[in-house]
C-alpha cells in the first residue's frame, strides 16, 4: 500500500511532468497534470487513445470547482455537495486553466472529486488538478488493482501508487450539466436512482450526446475475447454450441443459474450481489482473459442501480456486433 513517502514522490513525478498510475474508487487512473499540455499529450501516447477523447480531471474538494469551470450552474453544485468525493462526473463548461489538450478540444471539461484516501492525498500533496483516465491501453478491460496496471502498462507510467483492489469497480458517472435539464452520458457507481432523490425528477440516459466524454467509443472496456451477450436462459445452450464449434468459451454465469451444468473451458459465477458484480467486472473479464478463452458467453443484467453501468459496459464490451 502506499505511503506518505510514496504520496510525495508521486506528487514530484507530476510535477516534473511525469505519469502516475492512481487507485480511485471506481478504478485505476493514468494521472499527468491537468495544466501540463505536454503530460496529457503522454496520456493520450501511452493509452493509444485519440486525441478527441476527452479526459476527466480530478480535484481535491468541491471548494475547488470554481478554479477549473467558466460556471457552476446549481444543479451542478447541488450534485457536487451530494455526491463528491464519489464516483460522480460533472460535464461544465471549460475554465481557461483547463488545457484544450485535456478536453480533445471541447469547451467542456469533466470534473470529479475521487473517493479514495490515496487520490485525495496525492491531490492535497500535489496542489491542483490530475486529468486520469483509467490507467489501461484505449478500449480494453479497465483496472481495478495495482497489478493490472503494471501488467498491462508496465515501464510506460512513471510511478504506481498501491491503494488496493477498487471498492466500485465501474468507472463514474458522467452527468451533463450544461444544458437546461441534466442528463447522465455515461452510467456508473452514482446510479440513476440515487441522481433521482437528489435532483426530484428522473433523469434520462440519450442513447446519443452532442458532448464527447469518456467511454462513448462503440467498442470499449474490451477484453481479448470477444463478449456475445444473450438472454439469461440462452447462456448455457450458447456456451456448449460455441465450444462445439472449437471455441475456448468462457462463461459469465448469472446467478439464476448457479446450479446448471454448463459446458464451457471457463466459468465465471457471477455474485447475487450487483454491488458485488460491479467491483469484479473487470476482474472477471481478465480471468477469462488469462485462461485463454477466445470467446465470452454473458447476459445482462436487470438495468436497475448499478445493473446499468454493469450492462453499459457489458454492451461497448461486446462493441458493435449484433446482440444474439
Amino acid at each position: 500500500m502506499a505511503t506518505t513517502s510514496d504520496i510525495e514522490k508521486a506528487a514530484e513525478v507530476l510535477r516534473a511532468g511525469g505519469l502516475v498510475a492512481l487507485p480511485t474508487e471506481t478504478v485505476y487512473g493514468l494521472g499527468a497534470n491537468a495544466e501540463d499540455p505536454a503530460a496529457v499529450a503522454r496520456i493520450f501516447q501511452v493509452k493509444g487513445r485519440p486525441p478527441s477523447h476527452p479526459l476527466i480531471v480530478h480535484i481535491g474538494g468541491a471548494e475547488h470547482l470554481d478554479d477549473w469551470v467558466e460556471e457552476v450552474p446549481a444543479t451542478a453544485r447541488l450534485l457536487a455537495e451530494h455526491f463528491w468525493p464519489g464516483p460522480l462526473t460533472l460535464v461544465l463548461r471549460r475554465g481557461r486553466r483547463v488545457p484544450l489538450e485535456a478536453t480533445g478540444g471541447l469547451e467542456t471539461v469533466a470534473v470529479r472529486v475521487p473517493d479514495h484516501p490515496v487520490a485525495l492525498a496525492l491531490l492535497s500533496a500535489f496542489g491542483s488538478g490530475v486529468t486520469a483516465p483509467s490507467a489501461n491501453r484505449f478500449g480494453s478491460v479497465s483496472p481495478t488493482t495495482a497489478d493490472h496496471v503494471r501488467a498491462e502498462l508496465g515501464a510506460a507510467v512513471d510511478f504506481v501508487l498501491d491503494g488496493g483492489p477498487c471498492e466500485v469497480g465501474v468507472e463514474s458517472t458522467i452527468v451533463d450539466t450544461t444544458g437546461e435539464i441534466p442528463s447522465i452520458l455515461r452510467p456508473g457507481g452514482v446510479t440513476r436512482e440515487d441522481l433521482k432523490a437528489v435532483l426530484g425528477f428522473p433523469i434520462v440516459v440519450p442513447s446519443t450526446s452532442r458532448v464527447r466524454v469518456p467511454g462513448q467509443h462503440p467498442s470499449h472496456y474490451a477484453p481479448r475475447a470477444r463478449v456475445i451477450l444473450v438472454e439469461p436462459q440462452k447462456v448455457a445452450a450458447e456456451a456448449q454450441l460455441a465450444q462445439e464449434l472449437g471455441h475456448q468459451v468462457g462463461v459469465l454465469l448469472p446467478p439464476s443459474l448457479a446450479d446448471a451444468p454448463v459446458k464451457a473451458h471457463a466459468v465465471v459465477a457471477l455474485p447475487a450481489s450487483t454491488a458485488a458484480y460491479a467491483r469484479g467486472l473487470y476482474g472477471f473479464l481478465r480471468e477469462l482473459d488469462q485462461r485463454g478463452c477466445d470467446l465470452i458467453v454473458a447476459s445482462l443484467p436487470v438495468e436497475e442501480r448499478l445493473g446499468l453501468a454493469i450492462a453499459n459496459r457489458l454492451r461497448r464490451a461486446a462493441g458493435p456486433r449484433p446482440t444474439a
